[in-house]
């Protein structure tokens, strides 16, 4: 008996020795070329998973800056999902809806070269945060809309539809954001969106309202996941309540997570807890019941 135990706990010693299977990351993948200048991802591929679900990320930044170097997924890589961390035309160089265009470009790309990269293109989420937030919720309310599906990339016979959405605290309406928003969210908001648009959402009503999710939700939109502090001092928690409230009205297939506390963006909405409840919506929008979640 004292032999067997000892080479049981030889052999847990000895497993819990064996380093973890780093992922393959593939770096600057270009996705698309506008105007001369390569449009780039970064792909995150699981170790020993075949045909993993994949995870479009997507930066925020107000839309202004940022890049696809802050992924903050890894502990989904681990659970065994790939993820592709998206670069996009900031606000700076090009204009709304350049920012869809490139979005659903991308998706596009990837669903083209799933053979390539070994993981399963019928099985896309797509994730991001604050402007990021705001661009994954528009991608998954608007498959096939013909003014932001663009013309970008060369895979214009691929669709950019999403089997799910996971948007952490993104803007979603911008004919009430500002009214909705505090001093500090103004000094933000504002400039960030004048940017964006070209011009003020008073401005550019026409524009404001085809960037804004809340108008395109109808009873085809895939799963969603909102995300968001409701202490948050730069996007208003009632810009997540009026997605919600817009898929609810739809009866669609929609939950929202409330940070109590939680600010704009930081490490509670990437904790353990918030981790399981992002894995658990994945893995029963993206995993068949048979797979091991």
């Amino acid at each position: 008996m004292k032999v067997l135990l000892s080479f049981v706990l030889f052999m847990m010693l000895s497993a819990s020795a064996i380093p973890a299977q780093e992922p393959t990351v593939q770096k600057n993948i270009a996705y698309a070329v506008v105007e001369g200048t390569p449009l780039l991802l970064d792909l995150y591929l699981p170790a020993g998973v075949e045909q993993a679900p994949l995870i479009v990320w997507v930066h925020g930044g107000a839309w202004r800056r940022g890049s696809k170097d802050s992924m903050p997924l890894g502990d989904l890589v681990s659970d065994g999902y790939a993820v592709a961390s998206v670069d996009y035309r900031l606000s700076p160089v090009a204009k709304f809806p350049a920012q869809i265009h490139d979005c659903k470009a991308a998706i596009r790309f990837l669903r083209a070269s799933d053979n390539q990269y070994s993981y399963d293109a019928e099985r896309i989420a797509i994730a991001g945060s604050s402007a990021g937030g705001h661009l994954v919720a528009l991608v998954g309310v608007t498959n096939g809309h013909s003014v932001l599906e663009g013309k970008v990339g060369e895979h214009a016979d691929q669709s950019s539809d999403v089997q799910a959405v996971v948007d952490y605290y993104g803007p979603t309406n911008f004919n009430t954001i500002l009214q909705q928003s505090t001093p500090h969210g103004l000094s933000v908001r504002v400039p960030a969106l004048e940017l964006l648009l070209g011009g003020s959402p008073e401005d550019k009503p026409d524009l404001a309202r085809l960037a804004s999710p809340v108008f395109h939700v109808d009873a085809e939109d895939p799963p969603l996941l909102l995300l968001h502090g409701d202490q948050d001092p730069q996007v208003p928690i009632n810009q997540s309540h009026e997605l919600h409230a817009a898929y609810k009205k739809q009866k669609l297939d929609v939950r929202f997570e409330v940070v109590h506390g939680g600010a704009h963006g930081g490490k509670q909405f990437f904790d353990k807890r918030r981790h399981r409840l992002v894995k658990r919506f994945l893995d029963k929008h993206l995993r068949p019941q048979s797979e091991s979640p």
